[in-house]
């Protein structure tokens, strides 16, 4: 966390409903259409009849996106110091960060394409599929694995361009990599009869054209060339800063991903009909999330902003508007899941046993928005004021809590599960609420005007 020296000017930062809504609804359409990579890939492959085939890419949508939202760190760190950069006005530093970020992304991207043979020879006996869609998945991840390099440098230019507050042009590039995507996997798939091969090539070129697009981009914004020295891209305290910056929203990525995989197991120990009824129920958390990651955004560019601009009074206005739509977005998707959510079940599902316990759990799925809504904000502010190591270490006791509210409500079998994630949500905003207060003076310097 940056401690801001007594002689650093106060720069204005406009904030208002008006600005926090222009970052926030391109973002969350951009968020909404995240699933569409592999969706597109499933309803393509499914028109060849092959389940070997269509097993083969599920499983690889499984895997790939544990293995790259585990790097979403990329585009996070990026916009916070992008941001700072922004509120400092200084442009030679924004261009070092961009730049500092695609170092990251190119070395972690082909680290992990040299590993591709020792994670294949790890996940393939843990996912546990027959031999044939195991074949037809080795195939598929073989040609992926090499669009890593690729899909870390897009993390850091969407976070680049969420930093700059142009979340609209980033929404462009995630349809322009859809539709890619869409074309070359018709293309290569049916048209040309490559298989699960034609689905992967299809993805792996589509990020490696939203790469060549993004570079694009930035190099336009600065005039047609970037201009940073190598020793201010590769400063040693600079980097290091970022890295860990990087490594603790890394590790609370993790501990959030820990904590919906062992919601999920503790569902498939319940029971099939369990296990199906949570799905359902944790796809509508995760929609309203698109939703609330939108406004995080916001808050992201517009905190981060801030604290470069040393800008308290901003910052603070930031904080109040994001919550204030956080907390009204969070309750009108609840209340369309209180509404709805039954109709919704049964869309998703002809099974009258899972109907029927889905209902049974609704309500715990419908409050989910409200309990999480303040997480998600201040994940946002955390990330763009840049207090990671606190975010972490939050984060770090809500998974505590989550665990040990399981343990003492396992008499109540998947109620007592449901309760343990609210209270989960429920910590982390609580938590980062309290911490903010603490945190907020050691961010800014000096007498702080009254005019944003």
């Amino acid at each position: 966390m940056p401690a801001a020296s007594i002689d650093i000017p106060v720069r204005p930062v406009p904030v208002s409903h008006r600005i926090v809504i222009g970052i926030a609804a391109p973002m969350t359409l951009a968020h909404l259409s995240t699933p569409l990579l592999g969706l597109v890939d499933t309803a393509v492959i499914g028109q060849i009849g092959s389940e070997a085939l269509l097993g083969a890419v599920a499983l690889n949508a499984l895997l790939f996106d544990f293995l790259f939202w585990g790097f979403g760190f990329l585009r996070m760190g990026t916009a916070g110091l992008t941001a700072q950069a922004v509120g400092a006005d200084d442009r030679l530093e924004q261009r070092a960060v961009f730049l500092r970020a695609l170092v990251m992304a190119a070395v972690l991207g082909f680290a992990m394409v040299a590993l591709q043979r020792a994670i294949a020879a790890v996940a393939f006996p843990l996912l546990g599929a027959s031999p044939e869609v195991t074949h037809a998945a080795e195939i598929y991840f073989a040609i992926r694995i090499w669009s890593a390099p690729f899909a870390f440098a897009n993390y850091a230019v969407l976070g680049w361009l969420i930093g700059l507050g142009r979340t609209t042009t980033g929404l462009f590039l995630q349809i322009g990599i859809n539709v890619v995507n869409i074309l070359l996997c018709i293309l290569f798939t049916l048209g040309m009869g490559w298989g699960v091969a034609g689905t992967a090539w299809a993805t792996t070129l589509a990020e490696t054209a939203g790469v060549g697009a993004g570079l694009a981009v930035v190099i336009a914004h600065f005039g047609g060339h970037l201009g940073v020295p190598s020793a201010l891209v590769f400063d040693k305290a600079k980097f290091v800063r970022m890295i860990a910056i990087n490594r603790d929203i890394m590790l609370r990525t993790f501990a959030l991903l820990a904590a919906f995989v062992f919601f999920g197991r503790q569902g498939a120990l319940a029971g099939d009909v369990t296990l199906a009824a949570n799905a359902i129920l944790n796809n509508f958390f995760l929609v309203g999330g698109y939703f609330l990651d939108g406004i995080a955004t916001a808050a992201e560019q517009l905190s981060g902003r801030s604290i470069g601009a040393n800008n308290r009074r901003s910052f603070e206005k930031a904080v109040r508007y994001s919550v204030i739509w956080s907390l009204g977005l969070a309750i009108a998707m609840s209340a369309v899941l209180f509404a709805a959510g039954g109709a919704f079940i049964d869309f998703m599902t002809t099974s009258a046993s899972v109907r029927e316990l889905a209902r049974q759990f609704l309500p715990y799925a419908a409050v989910t928005p409200i309990a999480g809504a303040l997480a998600f904000t201040f994940d946002g502010i955390y990330v763009g004021a840049t207090w990671n190591a606190a975010m972490r270490n939050l984060m770090a006791v809500a998974l505590a809590c989550y665990f040990g509210l399981w343990w003492l409500l396992q008499p109540l079998g998947n109620h007592g599960l449901w309760l343990a994630l609210i209270g989960f949500l429920v910590a982390r905003g609580a938590g980062q609420g309290l911490a903010y207060f603490r945190l907020l003076p050691r961010s800014f310097s000096g007498t702080q005007p009254n005019a944003a």
